[in-house]
């Protein structure tokens, strides 16, 4: 978990909706700066597999996608919604592969 920043309570402390909504502000700046890392994983994965027909692994898709269930059921998050979220954001991350594999060339 990532500490927080000053004046940004854990959800459990927060008793107003401005330190709610502060909060959830503020993780969704620390998600948009994981998904920039992911997303540079997927230029990598453009850069190195050799075909454009590598770029759709669904076995790999499955994988991810049991292992984010996994730890959402660990962490006590609704493993629906996460696998929901994770077969969005898998498919996103197919379709921006794709995009960078043709900018290769």
């Amino acid at each position: 978990m990532t500490d927080l920043l000053p004046g940004i309570l854990p959800g459990p402390a927060c008793t107003t909706m401005a330190e709610v909504r502060a909060g959830v502000d503020q993780v969704d700046r620390e998600l948009v700066a994981l998904l920039e890392r992911r997303f540079a994983y997927m230029d990598a994965a453009a850069r190195i597999k050799p075909t454009r027909d590598a770029v759709r692994d669904e076995a790999r898709k499955v994988q991810v996608i049991a292992n984010a269930r996994a730890h959402a059921r660990a962490a006590g998050v609704p493993e629906s919604a996460v696998a929901a979220l994770w077969e969005t954001l898998v498919e996103a991350s197919i379709a921006y592969e794709f995009d960078a594999f043709d900018r290769r060339v």
